[in-house]
Parts: C-alpha cells; sequence; structure tokens
C-alpha cells in the first residue's frame, strides 16, 4: 500500500540515487527524483508500482528547478555529489552552493526532514577540495535547515562502482596496479544498498534528526588489501606497483590534462591523490550505519558477484587452489 508522503530524491538517478529509490518505493513512499537528465532515468519508473515513482527536471543550480522539485514534498533527500570535476560541474556549485539551495528550499516549503550525504572526511580545514567542499557544504546545511540528518559514507560499493570496477578493468589491461603512498590508507568500503536503507531509516527515526552519522561497511581495509583482493577476485596474477604521493600527484596532472578532450575521463585526479593522504574510516567515537539500524554487508559478500566479467578465463572457470 502506498503512503501519503512524497519524498523528494535530488541526484536519485546516479549510482547510489538508485538504491536509495529502489528502498524507498520498497517501503511504499511516493518518490519524485529531481534529475538533470530525466529522459535517461527511466528505468527508476518500474522500481514501484506504476505512477509511485515520477521523474522531474531539476539542476541543483538553478534555484528555480530546486524550489518546484521540493513542493508537496513531506522528506527531502540531496545526493548529488561528483568525484571528480568537469565543466560546470564543480566541487563548490554542487556539493556547496547546490547543497545550500536544496536546504534553502527544503525548508522554505515547510519539510519535514532532510537528508544530505556527505562524505566522510568532509571538513572546511581539509587540504582535499574534495573534502573542504563536503564540508563547507554541511555547514551550510545546518545552517539553513536546523533538523537536518547528515550522513558522511565511506567509498561505497555496488554493482556501478567506480572503485572495484576501475581497478578490475585495470588489471584486466595492465601488468600492475598502483599502491598509491604505498598503499598504506585505510578504508572502510560501505555498500550501496546499506546506504539506501541507512538513508530511508534516517527519515523514519525521529531520533537521528539534527544529528550526523559516518556510514562503513564491517571491515577496514588498507589499500594494498583491497587491490590484493581484486585480483584474487579476478583470478589475475598482478604485480602491485608502490606510487609516491608526488609520482601519483603528477600522473593525476597528465590525466587530467588528457580529460580535457571529449569523452576521455581522468583516471586519476591530483584532488585524489590528496585524499588519499588521509584514512577514511569511521571515527571512533562517531555515531555509525549500525545506530540506524543497519547491520552492513562485508566486500567479500557482494563484490565476487559483479567482478565475473572481468576474470581472466571467464565466468564459469575454477580456479584451482594454489
Amino acid at each position: 500500500m502506498l503512503r501519503d508522503e512524497m519524498v523528494t530524491v535530488f541526484g536519485g538517478s546516479g549510482f547510489v540515487g538508485r538504491y536509495v529509490v529502489r528502498e524507498l518505493a520498497r517501503r511504499g513512499y511516493r518518490v519524485r527524483v529531481a534529475t538533470r537528465r530525466p529522459h535517461i532515468a527511466h528505468e527508476l519508473k518500474v522500481m514501484g508500482v506504476v505512477g509511485q515513482v515520477q521523474l522531474i527536471q531539476a539542476n541543483v543550480r538553478v534555484e528555480s528547478s530546486v524550489q518546484r522539485a521540493v513542493e508537496g514534498a513531506s522528506a527531502v533527500i540531496n545526493l548529488v555529489g561528483v568525484l571528480d570535476e568537469g565543466g560546470r560541474q564543480t566541487f563548490s556549485r554542487l556539493h556547496v552552493m547546490g547543497a545550500e539551495a536544496v536546504a534553502k528550499a527544503a525548508a522554505q516549503a515547510g519539510v519535514k526532514r532532510l537528508v544530505h550525504i556527505s562524505a566522510i572526511g568532509a571538513d572546511t580545514e581539509a587540504e582535499s577540495r574534495y573534502a573542504r567542499t563536503k564540508g563547507e557544504g554541511e555547514a551550510k546545511v545546518k545552517a539553513a535547515f536546523k533538523g537536518a540528518t547528515i550522513l558522511r559514507p565511506s567509498i561505497i560499493f555496488g554493482t556501478e562502482d567506480e572503485f572495484f570496477n576501475r581497478f578490475a578493468g585495470m588489471a584486466s589491461l595492465a601488468p600492475a596496479l598502483p599502491l598509491i603512498g604505498g598503499g598504506k590508507t585505510r578504508l572502510q568500503p560501505v555498500w550501496a544498498s546499506d546506504v539506501g536503507e541507512a538513508v530511508a531509516n534516517a527519515l523514519e527515526l525521529p531520533a537521528s534528526a539534527a544529528r550526523t552519522f559516518e556510514l562503513g561497511g564491517p571491515r577496514v581495509y588498507t589499500f594494498r588489501q583491497l587491490m590484493e583482493f581484486i585480483c584474487k577476485t579476478t583470478h589475475r596474477k598482478r604485480a602491485l606497483l608502490p606510487l609516491p604521493f608526488p609520482v601519483a600527484s603528477l600522473i593525476g596532472l597528465v590525466s587530467e590534462t588528457l580529460a580535457i578532450l571529449p569523452f576521455v575521463p581522468a583516471i586519476l585526479t591530483r584532488d585524489q591523490v590528496v585524499q588519499l593522504k588521509s584514512d577514511n574510516v569511521v571515527a571512533p567515537r562517531a555515531r555509525g550505519i549500525e545506530d540506524l539500524g543497519v547491520t552492513p554487508q562485508t566486500v567479500e559478500a557482494v563484490v565476487p558477484a559483479y567482478l565475473v566479467p572481468f576474470r581472466e578465463k571467464g565466468q564459469f572457470h575454477q580456479r584451482v587452489a594454489d
């Protein structure tokens, strides 16, 4: 049975957005997906019954479209963000100005709940522009919407992720995988489906209002351990090449320069190298995903299923134990 509540999801057509929309639809909410390009997001409509999931054109850089998207909504979720900048899609415009625009519009429209997705490491004093603008965005959201819930996930993994898929693809082509900074950075990957559940639970838990939660999986890994896992899962023996931060930054500069060309994505950016200088794990005393009623899945339980296409000898090849 459908609920009366309408939830507007900004960025609902993105990687994480699909999991959030699916979870909300499963719980019976009417979902309005606010996206820049609704014409390429029609697959979202089949996540609910007929008419349950609506698509609306909106751009967080255009105030009038944001205001239109939140009209009549009882809750708003902002998932908008980018991992690297391109054209008008900059960290400042999306993470700061866009976040503020959504929060202000939600407050003015009388929306009851706002869930804002930030990132672990968000800090207004951070060296990384990504982390710094995430921190600035949090400050803007809190000032504009007093009861906002802030969720800070670590690296998010799932079928369409840009971490495991990227490095598995690299392992299928290159003789070695890079260990940026020696591969010592600690990460706490969290499954996109668990993030979707955490978002929905945050809407329904009154105690989550005006609080910040850091979302991480059940295990912490070093960057090296994750590269080893990828090689083992895809049945490929690859050298793991330590890459000092200055060298990685130079590679990032070259990658960014090449990305100026059409249809050439940046494999690595200098800002991502800066991010890898700091661990990306849940802080010891932070409220975590378990505080939102979610028992997170491990990388080992989920990732092998979608890395099958990267196996050296195909899906049904059985590796002989070493």
